[in-house]
């Protein structure tokens, strides 16, 4: 999920694992433990001059269970050597440290893992990206009472038994969203397969997710033989049946898909994408199609796109444009949360 949500929880789990013996400091630390698995962004850049290989690599090891153990296991062994003098002697123990970068490091990959984005819990054993679908990469009703709650707690000292209410309570109220979450994805999916077979549409596989900012907004994509079927369908709809159909070419025939980087690319995206043809030779826009649109009405509006180009031998992804949504865009998507009258 987004930094701030992770900056939140992995403060929540310093409180837990350090609260009682050095208070506010336990929040720094945990933090700055929930960060830590991002960080393969900026190794990624290090390692590699092709984006899409940066690309891959993001959610990869670093938001692993073996690297939540061995950096849990390191940094807390290293931090309780730095802390442990002086006045602080004593007063933790090795144990403590590794326990509150465990939590923090560790819940970071597995609250990832229920996104759209996916996560590779499992490397080095295995590349298979844990993608539950249930929540969107961002969601203020998830974060914004965990942060609260948080912020409440730093005005208590550390014995005091209402600070552990507050953590307990932020932690309490977004674990039960969270299965509220996973309830609304049950539910999504029996909506969305009634309203596949009532449209008669043939499809080989498809999955459901939350559409950016919310919980009520779903998006459907099922897929056939040379194209894509994608519908929404917002909980405050009148009929509980997914709308506003729209039917996506594959293009996957304008690339071939014997390339390595073209296989990572599929990988990455779990086979939902499209590619459209630029102007430019050898040049075309990927869109990853398991974020939904973000105007309904229009097919060219997806979350997650942009260019790849040819260089050699390989295939590279362009530094993203990222122009703002139009107010159109936003309007549609606004008035598409409210439902269908």
């Amino acid at each position: 999920m987004d930094s701030l949500t992770q900056i939140v929880l992995g403060a929540a789990c310093g409180e837990l694992a350090l609260g009682k013996k050095i208070g506010n400091k336990a929040l720094l630390f945990g933090a700055i433990g929930g960060t830590i698995p991002d960080l393969d962004v900026f190794v990624g850049s290090w390692l590699f001059n092709n984006e899409i290989d940066s690309m891959a690599f993001h959610r990869g090891f670093m938001h692993s269970i073996v690297f939540a153990i061995l950096a849990a296991f390191s940094i807390g062994i290293f931090v309780h050597w730095l802390y442990n003098r002086g006045k602080r002697l004593e007063t933790t123990t090795q144990k403590d440290w590794i326990g509150l970068f465990f939590l923090s490091i560790f819940t970071h990959p597995l609250l990832d893992s229920f996104t759209p984005y996916g996560t590779q819990l499992f490397l080095p054993f295995s590349n298979y990206r844990v993608a539950i679908n249930n929540i969107a990469v961002v969601d203020p009703i998830y974060t914004l009472p965990f942060l609260l709650c948080l912020i409440l707690v730093m005005f208590f000292r550390r014995a005091s038994s209402r600070r552990r209410f507050w953590n307990i309570l932020g932690i309490g109220i977004s674990s039960l969203y969270m299965l509220l979450t996973l309830v609304n994805k049950v539910y999504i999916n029996d909506v969305f397969k009634k309203s596949l077979d009532k449209h008669e549409i043939s499809f080989h596989r498809f999955q459901t997710q939350p559409s950016i900012f919310n919980n009520v907004l779903w998006y459907g994509i099922a897929e056939g033989e040379n194209s894509y079927h994608v519908a929404f369908y917002s909980l405050l709809d009148k009929s509980n049946r997914f709308s506003d159909w729209q039917e996506l070419p594959k293009n996957h025939d304008l690339v071939s898909d014997e390339n390595k980087d073209i296989k990572t690319l599929s990988w990455f995206s779990n086979g939902y994408y499209n590619l459209i043809s630029q102007e430019e030779n050898n040049t075309f826009r990927y869109n990853d199609l398991r974020y939904p649109l973000l105007n309904s009405k229009d097919p060219n509006s997806s979350v997650f796109s942009f260019i790849i180009k040819k260089e050699g031998e390989r295939w590279n992804a362009l530094p993203f444009s990222g122009k703002p949504p139009s107010s159109e865009d936003l309007s549609v998507f606004w008035n598409r949360i409210k439902g269908n009258n």
